[in-house]
């Protein structure tokens, strides 16, 4: 998981625009995943605008996060997501001063998978690194050659 610092302010509801501004995507976006997630089903007001908690806060982080960083299809994301949600029901987004504090209090122990928690970090920094370098190279395969 990405540990970009997102932090969700104490509110018992959000507009649009808000997650919007959270998330960092534009408003087509999170109502197209709002279409394809059914645990994104944000409430609507008397006016029919949208309105979020802050567990539809968090579902889209996860979402973003699933499908940016991780490189998840949709597909892919709807599976993950809703193993997340059911084998613990709540999501982890962490800022990066949490995960500065979790690496420093659990210095080198394993997690269940077998790894530190710093080495995960790594291997995602690296994998992010190499699927940029891949979409580089595909740009420059797509684009059209001089003909001699």
């Amino acid at each position: 998981m990405g540990r970009s610092a997102v932090a969700i302010p104490e509110k018992l509801f959000f507009k649009i625009g808000e997650v919007c501004e959270l998330a960092g995507v534009q408003a087509h976006v999170l109502r197209y995943w709002e279409s394809e997630f059914a645990m994104l089903a944000p409430q609507k007001n008397r006016a029919g605008q949208r309105v979020y908690r802050k567990r539809d806060v968090e579902i889209a982080l996860r979402i973003k996060e699933l499908l940016y960083e991780d490189q998840y299809t949709i597909a892919g994301a709807k599976k993950r997501l809703a193993n997340d949600l059911r084998a613990g029901g709540k999501l982890k987004i962490v800022s990066s001063e949490d995960d500065a504090e979790e690496s420093a209090t659990n210095g080198s122990q394993a997690t269940p998978e077998g790894m530190t928690s710093a080495r995960t970090a790594e291997d995602r920094k690296s994998l992010r690194k190499v699927a940029r370098e891949l979409r580089e190279i595909l740009a420059l395969l797509d684009t059209p050659t001089k003909k001699h």
